[in-house]
């Protein structure tokens, strides 16, 4: 795989995790673990987060 379009975020994993080692879905790359060239890493919609925001469902 070519290490450039791997998601630095997750490190090409699609799982990201917070300090409580809880596991969600990366929000960068929205779980896939690569970058697609012209692909903007911000989600479309507003994502509802809890108070330790993570992203909820």
């Amino acid at each position: 795989m070519d290490r450039s379009r791997i998601c630095k975020a997750c490190d090409g994993e699609g799982l990201l995790m917070d300090d409580e080692e809880w596991k969600y879905t990366c929000s960068v790359c929205g779980g896939s673990g690569v970058m697609t060239l012209g692909k903007i890493p911000e989600p479309d919609e507003h994502m509802d987060v809890d108070e330790m925001n993570r992203i909820l469902e």
